[in-house]
Parts: structure tokens; sequence; C-alpha cells
């Protein structure tokens, strides 16, 4: 994999991103479009004046980018034909349904036609295999599961017509898959392949070339700004609608390790992060003597005691009996510095590789493993330190924050040497599993009060205990926090408490659909 291949999952968080930076979803539809039709005109033997082209368009915004390109191609007197695979009312996308609207307006262009079922197809076979150009705007990236009619005969079709057609398929060949690479029966088999932004993994094996034909990369106007600069793309990624059979565990029964006389609330905000963040379950182990202060934070926190004023190798047997129950880790807030717990964390280090639990190391859990900083290599970790943490951790100073590519690398080279993920906390977070990165610019001045720390890292643990990869967790932990922590100072300006970022973060989680509007709109929300 090069940073010129880019994952279909990759490409739908860019997408989205993209337009949460500012630049509209139908603006990159239309370049996508153009682009198209700059690649026939590059690639066609000769003249594509007056020729016959046939549309196969899905019910999604790889339909959508036929839809435009067919548009263009009536400036080159070409004689227009779409085939709707569905019914108008079944278009999927608000940004292909709005160029459909746009095709009903010109009956002198291009000729529309749905197809309800593959039967149709019959009376259209001699229209098809006749065609000059045939379009394969069928399923792009967007290909689960089995091809199943009419996608399936369409694709015979198209196939039968490679003799005298010249095959164009939108971003990957119907039936190919973008990121494995591959194929079904039947495949598209295109004379290129347009694909954009950057190619997917699946084009770029040669045992594909007879379906994808030669690969032709454009640029449809996505900044290189929107591959590493977190937003709902992200988010959208890893918020998964709930099954209604859904049972009590399901979405995460997550383990918070911390406590101490001084800082009894640490593990109670990173307990109500994880809670409103959507974890099912939130067990706090503490030292039975600030084990009180924390139940009165919640009722819906279920505290468990440990002997003694701290975390303690007393506590082991109580911690390895809840952690055969958990989804997920968090080990540190409040833990206090006391030498006892420091050791006492390390077995615990030692007790999660066996069971590979995903684990959340922060704040005092973080010096105590600057003893053995690499002691997660390997395991599904995330650590949360600020700069003066990672200092403490790793004995390295980072660049100032101005200088905000030199901080990305250091962390992403950090990240590799100790096998885990790394959210560092800043005015600008950087995000990096030792082989991407990622930053995050969402928060305001007013989240340096105490406590929001905590809170985030009770929403990364909370993604982490759903089983979400280390890296997705902590870019989307990151941008929730800060996004909630900036709905907070809407309301409650610079003077707002880490409680009060709690309350806003169902508002940024539950409207995933809000996000997606966000995508097809073009509008901006947040961020700086």
């Amino acid at each position: 994999m090069t940073d010129d291949v880019i994952t279909s999952e990759e490409m739908a968080i860019v997408d989205m991103n993209t337009v949460y930076l500012g630049v509209p979803a139908l603006l990159l539809m239309e370049n996508a479009g153009r682009s198209i039709i700059d690649a026939i005109l590059e690639n066609y033997p000769g003249s594509i004046a007056g020729k016959k082209i046939v549309l196969f368009a899905g019910l999604g915004n790889n339909g959508g980018d036929g839809l435009v390109a067919i548009r263009h191609l009536s400036h080159y007197g070409c004689k227009g034909l779409v085939l709707l695979l569905g019914r108008p009312e079944q278009i999927r996308s608000d940004l292909a349904r709005t160029n459909w609207e746009v095709l009903q307006k010109l009956p002198l262009s291009v000729k529309l036609m749905s197809l309800k079922d593959s039967s149709q197809l019959q009376d259209l076979k001699k229209e098809i295999t006749t065609a000059d150009i045939i379009i394969d705007g069928i399923l792009g990236t967007g290909i689960k599961g089995k091809i199943r009619e009419p996608i399936l005969s369409t694709i015979k079709l198209i196939n039968s017509a490679s003799e005298r057609a010249f095959i164009t398929a939108i971003d990957v060949p119907t039936g190919l898959d973008p990121n494995t690479g591959k194929t079904q029966r039947p495949t598209v088999k295109a004379n290129i392949t347009v694909t954009l932004h950057k190619a997917k993994p699946g084009l770029v094996m040669k045992k594909n070339e007879k379906y994808t034909g030669n690969v032709i990369v454009k640029k449809i106007g996505i900044p290189w700004d929107a591959e590493y600069i977190v937003g709902p793309g992200d988010l959208a990624n890893i918020i998964k609608q709930r099954s209604p059979h859904s049972h009590k565990g399901n979405y995460g029964r997550l383990v918070i390790i911390g406590g101490g006389i001084d800082y009894t609330g640490a593990p109670a905000l990173s307990g109500m992060g994880a809670l409103r963040t959507g974890a099912d379950l939130v067990f706090v182990i503490t030292p039975a003597k600030v084990a009180v202060n924390i139940r009165s934070f919640s009722p819906d926190i279920i505290v468990r005691e440990t002997p003694g004023n701290v975390i303690s190798e007393e506590s082991i047997p109580i911690i390895e009996e809840m952690l055969n129950q958990a989804t997920g880790l968090i080990i540190g807030p409040g833990l206090g510095l006391e030498k006892e717990s420091f050791d006492t964390v390390l077995k615990i280090l030692e007790m999660v590789k066996t069971n590979n639990l995903p684990t959340v190391v922060d704040a005092d859990g973080l010096k105590a493993m600057s003893q053995e900083p690499a002691i997660l290599k390997g395991l599904p970790a995330v650590l949360t330190p600020h700069a003066k943490e990672y200092q403490i951790l790793t004995g390295k100073e980072l660049p100032p924050p101005e200088n905000i590519e030199e901080r990305m690398d250091k962390i992403a080279e950090t990240a590799k040497e100790l096998g885990v993920t790394i959210l560092l906390k800043a005015h600008t977070d950087v995000i990096s599993d030792g082989i991407r990165v990622k930053i995050n610019r969402t928060g305001n001045p007013g989240m340096a009060v105490g406590g929001t720390g905590d809170v985030l890292t009770g929403i990364v643990g909370a993604f982490l205990s759903w089983k979400t990869p280390p890296f997705r967790a902590a870019v989307s932990g990151a941008f929730v926090n800060g996004a909630a922590g900036d709905l907070a100072c809407v309301e409650k300006g610079y003077q707002l408490l880490a409680s009060d970022i709690v309350e806003r973060i169902p508002e940024i989680i539950q409207p995933i659909e809000y996000w997606r509007e966000v995508y097809k709109s073009g509008l901006q929300w947040l961020g700086k």
C-alpha cells in the first residue's frame, strides 16, 4: 500500500471531511463528471463527435458522477442514453437526484429510461450493443455482497458489447472489490477505469488488468488537508446502527481503574464520558477510601472497592475478576503517584497482554508506563498524553505547537516505536498509530479547565470497548470531545466545566444523519 492508493473506507471518510472543510459536495460531483469526460477524450480512439453513448447509472453517487459526465458529453454532439438501474424515486443520493432532475430538463441532449427489472434489458439489447461508448456508473466503491439482478444481467450485456463499444468504468468496474481485488462472475471488463482522487487497492493488482483496462487517476478537488484533518467522516465511519435486539453489554463493558485521595473526580468524569458516548456498562475500580465520593457522582457508574487508600497489589484479585468480563479498559485517571500504584499498573498491563484487551492509558498511568514504555507494543492500545506527559513517558521533547508538521512526524515516529496509537492532547491534537497520522482542530481555550482530558479518555474508552480499531477510536474521540466542548462554549463561554462537555456528547454522536446531510449539502459546522 502506498500514499497513492486509498481504500474505499478511507475514501468515504475523506469525501465527508472535504465537505466539512467547506468544499461543496455538488462541486466534487461536478468535478468528477468532468474528469470522466476528460479521460474519455484523452483515450478514445478518434473523435467522439456524434457518437452514441450509453450510461448505466446506479442509485448512488457513482451513478451521479455518470449523470454529470453524460451532460458534459452533450457538448460534443453525442447521442446520450441513460439507463437508471431502478426507479427515480429510489435514488439514494441527493446529489445524484439533483443531476437526474437536471437531465430531465434536457430532452434534446439525453434520453432517460429507468429499469425496473432485468427483463427490460432484452428489449434494449440492440441499442446497447450498437453503442460506441458505454459508461459503467453502477456501483463503484459501493459494492457489498453478491451481485444481483438487474445488475447481474446488465454486466453481461455490457461485456457482450465490448467488441464494438469503448467501455469506461467510473472509479471501479462493477463486480470488482475495490479493496481486496476479488472479482465476481461476471465483472465489467473496461477499456479504461477512471478512478477518482486516488487509485483503490484492487485496481493496482496486475491480475485485474483484464477488468480495469488502463487505470486513470483523476483529481476532483479534494484538498490534501482532508486526509489529515479529523472530521465527521471519521465519526460516521465508526457509529453503527444498533440492533433492536441489543441487550446490556453488547455495546461495551468498560472498566476504569483510577481515583485516589486527591483526585476522585477524574475516574467519574471518564465514566460519565463513556456512558454518554454509548458504553452500556461502566465499572470504576478504586480504593475504598474514595469509593463513596465516586459513587456520589452518578448512580449510573458501578463502583468496585479495593483495599487500602491507593491501588496496590492487594487490588489485583478484584481487578483480574473484572477484566475477565470487560471489553475495554481505562487505566490512570486520578490514580496518584505512589510507587506501589505504579508497580501495580505494570502488573495490570501484563495481564492485559494475555487477553488482548483494548486499553486506554492516561494521566498517572502514563507516568507508571514510563518505566516500561513499550509494554503494550502490538496491542489495541491508545495512550493520551499532553506534552509534559509525553516527555515523562518517552524522555523526549516535542517540537513547539506552531510546528505542527514536525509534531506529526514526531508522534508518528513514537507511535511506531512503542507499537501503540498515541493521541497527543493540545490546542491541535495529533493522533498516530505509527502508520497513519491525523490532526484534530475541534475544541477551544475554555477546555483548558481540569477534567476535560478525563472526559476524552472516557469517550475513547467507550469506542474501544465496541472493538473499534485504536486509531479510529482515537481520532473520533478527539473530534467528539472537542466538538462537544465547542457546543458547551457556545452556551457557557470560556467558563465551561468538564461536566458541561459530558452533557453535549450525545448532540455530537446521535445525529449521525445530520453529518450525512452536511456531506450532501456542503454546509460547514464546527471546527477552526
